[in-house]
């Protein structure tokens, strides 16, 4: 390998999609990862000889993923099986309080008027109409940017910038939001919950996040073998390409010459190199745990600033009394009290996530889940209480009249001591910092950083978390590095020759 080459600290998803765009460009590439595995937080989990998701379990914006196919020459549809799904989620209060959403916008009207009566489905075709105009509004010049600011998205609107920005509500809580179109308080709860995708709570979250509806209701897919496939597919398609992959080699330094990349190195090796990119948390570069050459790249967030963790069950087990979908939810039934908690501790009635993933054809026995309770990110410094938390989990089941027959040798549990293992410097947060605020999308990191030559990629950097947006801070990374190798050749061209400037 020569100088010239590019090196990827992390094979998440996005430094896999940085992979496959540098190398379809002809970039010579290396990727180092710590864990024996691609995907990052996209996780799979051997349990009781079943591999269960234990990461994320939701895939939207296919477009991302189709065209970083295209970029390569590939076929996406060649390589993984999507298969839309029509229910999106089934949630539930009581034993006696469910509502499904659908992909089908109509079918959900007609759900949330049998729930809640058809003022409320009007309120809601409302707000999906609203959560359309905040995602196309911010689509272009926000998730495709470099780096926004507010003055750079008005200005993207044309004339009607600023008045584009006054409708998309940047400065209205999203709980406020959301009062302004429901008035069952069931419905502010189930599209609040919205805000925990990015690790955040909707009391303190802007409204601009009710996009996430729209997303949502545009498609959810689920992935023929589990979504750790799409990792494995996103790792061939670059060997195809050329791309180097070492696994279990965790880097210990980021080298600068002269305030510029020069090396990376592990336990094992130093790698010459002519840039990196780095798809970890933004924290481990700030905290210093990739070299103090790099420590000056990004401001590092504080514990304050963290986005919630999770405690989660994986678990092959047997379930009885509720008539689970792929994607269920069970709501506390005191939103804002959860979340007053969740700043310090975990509260007694938490909302449960349970993703079954054998519902697609599940014909009874035990099944693969995931269940998922919000949790501070207090994994570095607080003790761990998931025996109290999975009590308080199994009767908040059982309210809604689910039975869940876990047998500790068929579950591995993952709590915040355990996710800041994986996943260092970051207390457990699983999405960087949290959305809280009107400014804090503009203040996550954007790929290009104070150190010349390193970039960032990942949930925790601009445009934010989840599967679709950290595959796009790779491809936002990768444009912004080979745009400072164009400029750099550039002016290396712009020799003196004869004592005269050809620049």
């Amino acid at each position: 390998m020569s100088r010239d080459r590019i090196v990827i600290i992390g094979a998440g998803m996005g430094g896999l999609a940085a992979a496959v765009s540098l190398a379809a460009r002809g970039e010579e590439v290396l990727v180092l990862e710590r864990q024996p595995a691609p995907g990052g937080k996209m996780r799979r989990l051997d349990v009781a000889g079943r591999g269960i998701d234990g990461g994320p379990t939701v895939l939207t914006m296919r477009w991302v993923l189709e065209q970083l196919f295209d970029e390569a020459g590939a076929s996406l549809s060649d390589h993984v099986t999507l298969e839309p799904l029509s229910i999106l989620a089934r949630h539930a209060w009581s034993d006696s309080e469910r509502l499904d959403l659908h992909a089908d916008l109509a079918a959900s009207a007609d759900a949330i008027g049998a729930f809640a009566g058809a003022a409320e489905a009007q309120r809601f075709r409302d707000f999906s109409a609203e959560a359309k105009r905040i995602y196309q509004t911010l689509e272009k010049p926000f998730l495709r940017s470099q780096r926004p600011n507010p003055a750079s998205l008005a200005m993207s609107n044309g004339l009607g910038g600023m008045a584009a920005m006054a409708r998309i509500n940047p400065f209205e809580t999203m709980w406020k939001g959301l009062a302004r179109h429901f008035r069952d308080p069931r419905l502010q709860q189930l599209f609040g919950r919205y805000a925990t995708y990015c690790g955040s709570s909707p009391f303190l979250a802007p409204a601009t996040l009710m996009l996430v509806a729209h997303v949502e209701q545009a498609g959810v897919w689920t992935v023929k073998g589990g979504m750790h496939e799409l990792a494995l597919a996103l790792e061939a398609l670059a060997r195809r390409k050329g791309v180097t992959f070492r696994y279990c080699d965790a880097v210990t330094e980021i080298a600068t010459d002269g305030g510029r990349v020069c090396a990376v190195s592990t336990a094992h090796e130093r790698f010459d190199c002519a840039a990196v990119i780095v798809n970890a948390d933004s924290n481990a570069v700030a905290t210093g745990l990739l070299g103090a050459s790099a420590k000056r790249a990004v401001a590092p967030i504080q514990p304050k600033q963290r986005s919630l963790s999770a405690i989660t069950w994986a678990a092959v087990a047997e379930t009885s009394g509720f008539p689970l979908a792929r994607h269920n939810v069970f709501f506390s039934r005191d939103y804002a009290q959860e979340f007053r908690a969740l700043t310090t501790c975990y509260p007694d009635e938490p909302t449960v996530y349970v993703c079954a993933q054998d519902r697609d054809g599940h014909a009874g026995g035990p099944e693969r889940l995931l269940l998922l309770v919000n949790s501070p990110a207090n994994g570095d410094h607080a003790p761990q209480g998931h025996w109290q938390v999975e009590r308080a989990m199994s009767d908040k089941l059982a309210q809604c009249g689910l039975a869940v027959d876990f047998k500790p040798e068929h579950t591995i549990i993952t709590d915040p001591a355990r996710f800041e293992g994986l996943f260092p410097a970051t207390g457990g947060a699983l999405y960087g910092r949290a959305s809280h605020g009107w400014m804090a999308s503009f203040q996550r990191p954007a790929a290009r950083t104070a150190v010349e030559g390193l970039y960032l990629a990942g949930g925790s950097v601009h445009p934010g978390p989840g599967v679709p947006m950290a595959m796009l801070s790779g491809r936002l990374a990768v444009e912004s590095l080979l745009a400072w190798r164009g400029s750099m050749r550039r002016s290396h061209k712009a020799v003196t020759v004869g004592g005269i400037s050809t620049a």
